[in-house]
């Protein structure tokens, strides 16, 4: 690998005595896993950097699954994430992790990552909006392709009013049904354009975004929504709808 890519650390872990395999997300390349060679050393100029949420510069080398890690400097400090905002950047990362393929150039949702932590990092509320914001550029970036502006059963452009049940593979179609797998047109528009003007919207989005992950993700669950009951069960006066995913 030939100079210096944008880059985060999406997970580490120890590896050998003082080194370690982490998964980045790079700007070009997108999901690369690394071997930090005595990272974790005592005179080790790296163990303050590689973490998750600081920007990077890094370079690597090898050809393998596994690369080597040559060099990596921090652009600035770890964008400071805490709380409630700590663990939907976990939510996040955790996410990238496990839907995106291996080195496969994802640059424009490296910045729409960016734009996520930014936004956690600056708000004092609730993450739900940026993490919505960030679900639904994912599934655009993987090919996802969801019409949300337009019946799927008759091509008619949707209906403020109108109830539409969601399909997989197929869209949106009109029905009189209302569940969990319904959606206002006022919904859909809210979800096509990635602004969610009032707590409704807000919740048909996670609805969303929790039925389009289901595929992705299979059976096994995330570790960091786990993490986050935990946090809630210990913070039960924080407001339940701040959760992550």
């Amino acid at each position: 690998m030939e100079g210096w890519q944008r880059a985060f650390v999406l997970h580490g872990r120890p590896y050998s005595e003082t080194s370690l395999m982490l998964d980045f997300f790079t700007e070009g390349q997108g999901r690369v896993r690394i071997l930090a060679k005595g990272a974790r050393g005592r005179r080790s100029n790296l163990k303050g950097c590689l973490q998750p949420f600081t920007p990077l510069l890094v370079r690597w080398s090898g050809r393998g699954e596994v690369k080597t890690l040559r060099n990596a400097e921090p652009v600035s400090l770890a964008l400071p994430l805490s709380g409630s905002m700590l663990y939907s950047g976990l939510y996040v990362n955790e996410l990238v992790s496990r839907v995106l393929e291996q080195e496969t150039n994802y640059s424009s949702l490296f910045f729409d990552y960016l734009h996520c932590l930014q936004n956690l990092a600056g708000t004092s509320g609730s993450p739900e909006h940026p993490l919505r914001q960030f679900e639904l550029a994912l599934f655009n970036h993987l090919g996802y392709g969801v019409d949300f502006l337009h019946c799927a059963g008759s091509g008619e452009e949707v209906s403020d009013t109108m109830t539409y049940r969601y399909r997989e593979e197929k869209g949106f179609i009109a029905s009189l049904v209302i569940d969990n797998t319904s959606f206002t047109g006022r919904d859909l528009k809210a979800l096509a354009s990635r602004e969610f003007p009032d707590a409704l919207t807000l919740r048909a989005a996670k609805r969303f975004t929790r039925m389009a992950l289901k595929p992705y993700l299979g059976g096994k669950p995330l570790k960091s929504r786990e993490l986050f009951r935990q946090f809630f069960v210990k913070k039960p006066d924080t407001p339940s709808d701040n959760s992550a995913g």
